[in-house]
């Protein structure tokens, strides 16, 4: 199996160095460019979400390490596929600085053959994957070297069981060492394709992420809205009664018709809203673009850093700032819903008191408990007109920031503790000579 698996790369890598996403770091996917250097640990983040994840994974990683460790900076490689998580690793790469030396890089490859080079050059004391990060070359070669691999935050669906479980035998020989699962039925899922795996359940780390000391609205942000009467005061759009913004966050290139059918809808019942519109993947920013513009709506980038006119539609083409504009927002509503996609972080917004909108889907955040849509902190509608009607409704009659804020944070507070669980698993194999 494992072989074919090699022969099916060999086939498809010449079209996925046609892919968009794929072409930057080409070089140093394949190893063209050189092997990734020496580190004591190995973390693999997909992209942006899990690059985050591992900011925070290894801001507690030191407090957990052995005695013999100390003062000694750990060394960890974090690789990732997109250009939006190698951003965030460089940011974090300055903010952890003095107590670890983080390396960013791109991941590799796959291939058996590709990979195992990879973690050789590496020498890691283990490696972790985060999330749904299940990849067989590099499994088979840290089976292969002997190095522990773990998976943590680990996520599985129901659907992805079954389609690993055509080929039981093949993931059971490429098993990790440890597994930690956000929910039981996570774990339990792990369980039966892992057996052999070491596994348990953990908080997950997003709850540790938030942040209810949230900070004020950024002033350069704030610039780009209208004010009252379209004056030049900079006040945040919460205190702007005719001017509400609404954020799009998170749109998904799936429901993209579902999105366009939410802003006509957004500029017919409340015409001097500002709408921010943040697609996932910046590589849909000019595909939306386009399609406002053949829809005759008004949309104006980012990146122009002009204010935006009553009833416009801002496209946002800068990566990282989602979080700063909820802070903005009179009402939001989180992509990945309103299409089989299994749904994007909902839980940001409630630390800026903002309460969120979200389609029918979101089975990647069952971890987050049903509980959350019972106490009204979150919104969960059945089709886009329920979430046109639930925004509009929102952004009339704003909630209390303060009061949600607090009800956020109580929710949360038991749920905290994921990054602990992940350090001290980790740390059981840093062992410092």
């Amino acid at each position: 199996m494992l072989g074919l698996y090699g022969l099916a790369w060999s086939a498809v890598q010449p079209g996925l160095k046609r892919n968009a996403r794929l072409r930057e770091g080409w070089e140093w996917r394949t190893l063209a460019a050189g092997t990734p250097p020496k580190a004591d640990l190995w973390l693999q983040a997909a992209s942006g979400g899990e690059s985050y994840l591992a900011w925070e994974l290894l801001r507690r990683l030191p407090d957990f390490l052995p005695a013999a460790c100390a003062g000694k900076r750990p060394v960890v490689l974090v690789t990732t596929f997109t250009r939006q998580g190698l951003d965030v690793l460089e940011r974090a790469r300055a903010d952890l600085a003095e107590s670890v030396e983080l390396l960013p890089a791109w991941f590799p490859l796959d291939a058996p053959k590709n990979m195992l080079r990879a973690l050789d050059a590496v020498a890691p004391k283990a490696v972790a994957l985060l999330e749904t990060e299940l990849w067989p070359g590099l499994l088979a070669a840290c089976r292969k070297r002997g190095v522990p691999a773990l998976v943590l935050n680990a996520r599985m669906t129901g659907k992805s069981l079954g389609n690993y479980r055509r080929v039981p035998g093949f993931w059971r020989s490429l098993g990790p060492k440890r597994v930690l699962a956000v929910s039981d039925d996570d774990a339990a899922r792990f369980a039966r394709l892992f057996p052999d795996a070491r596994t348990g359940v953990m908080h997950n780390i997003k709850f540790d992420r938030l942040d209810f000391a949230a900070a004020p609205a950024r002033a350069e942000l704030a610039a780009l809205l209208p004010t009252p009467g379209d004056s030049q005061t900079g006040a945040p759009a919460e205190s702007q009664p005719g001017a509400p913004f609404i954020v799009l966050g998170s749109v998904r290139k799936q429901e993209e018709d579902a999105v366009l059918f939410l802003i006509k809808g957004l500029r017919e019942r409340l015409p001097g809203a500002v709408i921010g519109l943040f697609p996932r993947h910046m590589d849909r920013v000019d595909g939306w673009e386009e399609k406002l513009l053949q829809a005759g709506l008004p949309v104006t980038r980012r990146s122009a850093g002009e204010r935006a006119r009553p009833g416009t539609v801002l496209l946002w083409d800068a990566f990282g700032e989602l979080g700063a504009a909820f802070a903005l927002a009179s009402a939001c509503f989180l992509g990945g819903s309103l299409a089989d996609l299994g749904g994007q972080n909902f839980l940001e917004p409630l630390a800026h008191g903002v309460v969120p909108v979200i389609g029918p889907f979101w089975s990647n955040f069952a971890w987050v408990g049903e509980e959350i849509f019972e106490t009204g902190l979150v919104r969960q509608e059945r089709d886009q007109q329920g979430v046109l009607d639930a925004l509009c409704g929102l952004a009339l009659e704003i909630p209390d920031r303060q009061a949600v804020r607090a009800a956020a944070e109580s929710y949360v507070q038991s749920r905290r503790g994921g990054a602990e669980a992940a350090c001290q698993a980790v740390a059981e194999y840093l062992i410092c000579g």
